[in-house]
């Protein structure tokens, strides 16, 4: 009975993933993505390989962000036109749940397979708006530090934020980067904002455990089939990466974050040259020994720095710290 009660409550767990997930989805402009992941919950009473991995996935599925696994399946399989009715869904055309249930569950019928492969990692979110704060955070560290970095990412994914230095930037009024990019960065902007001020990027370079090859015309639909079909901005600027990659390809090494963070940040750093280590969304990926590792490095690297060689640390979103001596 006690068996019973826990395979019960895992349910549970996994349906209030999903519901939390097509809440958040829809909250953040892509209702219709939050449609198609409330339409997987009756997956898990079905017989289906796809409903029965999800009714059964181990520990924390929304840290794993399970649904949104299987989301891109469901985009691939419109992006390369095996499921060109998806369209409906995509568009907002179809809205009614009950039917886009019925979609969804003749979809998995036709293509269980195929898309339970899409469990076997996380989502690739790479996206480009994201290096908005990146850059941000350098105009205000380039009042305080000078106006001169070395850029270093973990968990880059397709590398795409380490072409920054090729984005053209429009922040809150305030431009920066490089005029005249097909990459323009211009969020929408809230608040006072970013102060006018020199920023160049000396060197820029990744890891991530899988890197994603853009000029490989599969890794890069893999990519895109991760973005959420209701912002089409965020698909036009995957495809402005895929072009600046074609001309120059983006430094990201396979490596684990955290053996390279330690030889990144022992590395012998350039006079009046500020340190970054950042990153954009990856940290909740890193199993728990890896982040013991790297926030080890950082606070022994922050031992190390000084006004001539400071280290700043950010996330994509948030104010950064800097630690000179």
């Amino acid at each position: 009975m006690a068996a019973h009660d826990d395979m019960a409550m895992d349910e549970q767990n996994v349906v209030r993933t999903l519901e939390w997930q097509a809440d958040h989805a829809t909250r953040n402009g892509a209702p219709c993505t939050g449609r198609l992941v409330r339409a997987f919950i009756p997956l898990l009473s079905g017989e289906s390989n796809v409903g029965a991995r999800m009714r059964d996935w181990p520990g924390l599925s929304l840290e794993d962000a399970m649904p949104l696994r299987l989301a891109g399946g469901f985009h691939y399989l419109y992006l390369t036109g095996a499921e060109p009715g998806l369209g409906e869904i995509y568009s907002g055309t179809v809205t009614e749940q009950r039917e886009i249930a019925r979609t969804v569950a003749r979809i998995v019928r036709d293509h269980d397979d195929e898309l339970l492969e899409w469990f076997a990692g996380p989502p690739q979110t790479n996206e480009a708006g994201r290096s908005a704060g990146i850059m941000a955070q350098l105009l205000w560290l380039s009042q305080r530090l000078g106006p001169r970095f070395e850029l270093n990412e973990i968990g880059s994914s397709a590398g795409i934020n380490t072409m920054m230095d090729r984005f053209a930037f429009d922040l809150g009024g305030v431009k920066a980067g490089a005029e005249g990019s097909p990459m323009l960065i211009r969020p929408e902007w809230r608040g006072g904002p970013p102060p006018k001020a020199p920023v160049e990027i000396v060197s820029v370079q990744g890891c991530d455990v899988h890197p994603i090859d853009l000029s490989d015309p599969a890794q890069a639909m893999r990519l895109k089939s991760y973005v959420w079909p209701d912002m089409p901005e965020r698909l036009a600027r995957i495809d402005a990466a895929i072009a600046l990659a074609a001309e120059r390809r983006p430094e990201v090494v396979r490596m684990d974050a955290a053996e390279w963070v330690e030889q990144r940040l022992a590395a012998p750093q350039e006079a009046g040259v500020t340190r970054v280590l950042f990153h954009s969304i990856v940290w909740q990926y890193i199993p728990e020994q890896g982040r013991a590792r790297i926030e080890r490095a950082m606070a022994e690297a922050g031992v190390r720095a000084t006004d001539e060689r400071p280290l700043a640390l950010g996330n994509g979103r948030n104010q950064p710290g800097y630690i000179p001596a």
